[in-house]
């Protein structure tokens, strides 16, 4: 499975740009599934021996997309590929040992499932869709084909229609509270569009929308690296019983209203530096 998807793989990115790691990781965990129940191998056992193969997929997924991508920049700037593979690989050991700790770490401070020690814990979509696709396949034995052939369906519309499938599907089912953020920038990714007017040669509509994903790019990653380093805090003060930062979240209307003051501004940021160069 990981050789057919990675060639899929390889070719969506140099066609499109993007490949669609999650709808064929999805895919991968149905169809192992389905064979390992056919072998007679499901509950617990089964459900994490489909997990494992669809890590194992999901890796070489996301590792085809990088390593085209970066041949093909090699190409440009004349890099040899034997070093982008060499790299390639130190870059894999250690994002596999950074990712397994930041896992641990979030699971410790926040949790993936609701218990008594996480009352409210990370709403992680990806991973409960999956959950919800092993389950259905290994322990429940109802699995809600007329749901999936529905999905296909609607998708199948929506395209049609002239609307990303893949954008639709991921506001169908990631929270609000995720999804409002991306409906902010699209908004203003589209005031930064509508200030040039017409697009014309040389009109520098193009280089905008560049600067604008680079600086929403770059918001993506820092956002993600503060609640790493955010997580760590909360773990060593529970550790040493002291407070190093203090939690200044539940504040009231009071709050609420400084932080969407402060959003609105992040948004205004962003549109002028978006803008720069006018």
């Amino acid at each position: 499975i990981s050789f057919l998807f990675a060639s899929v793989s390889a070719t969506a990115v140099a066609m499109i740009g993007v490949t669609p790691i999650s709808g064929m990781t999805l895919m991968t965990l149905v169809v192992s599934s389905l064979i390992m129940v056919k072998a007679g191998l499901s509950g617990p056992h089964g459900m994490l021996a489909a997990l494992l193969i669809g890590g194992v997929v999901c890796t070489a997924l996301s590792t085809t997309a990088t390593l085209v991508t970066e041949f093909k920049i090699g190409y440009w700037i004349g890099a040899t590929p034997r070093k982008i593979q060499i790299s390639n690989f130190l870059g894999a050991a250690l994002a596999a040992i950074t990712v397994s700790l930041v896992i641990v770490l979030l699971n410790n401070v926040y949790g993936f499932a609701p218990g008594p020690d996480h009352p409210n814990p990370l709403p992680a979509p990806q991973p409960n869709a999956m959950a919800a696709v092993i389950k259905s396949l290994m322990v429940t034995a109802h699995t809600p084909w007329f749901l999936y052939a529905l999905g296909g369906v609607i998708a199948v519309i929506v395209e049609i229609l002239g609307i990303s499938g893949l954008a639709f599907a991921l506001g169908m089912y990631i929270p609000i509270e995720l999804n409002s953020p991306i409906l902010a920038g699209a908004i203003v990714a589209w005031f930064v569009k509508r200030s040039k007017g017409t697009s014309a040669v040389g009109s520098g509509e193009e280089t905008h929308q560049d600067r604008g994903t680079l600086i929403a790019s770059g918001l993506i990653a820092g956002g993600a690296l503060m609640g790493v380093v955010s997580s760590l805090i909360k773990w060593i003060e529970a550790q040493s019983g002291t407070t190093i930062i203090p939690d200044i979240a539940n504040t009231g209307a009071a709050g609420n209203l400084i932080g969407l003051a402060a959003f609105a501004a992040l948004l205004v940021a962003v549109y002028l530096a978006a803008k720069k160069g006018d």
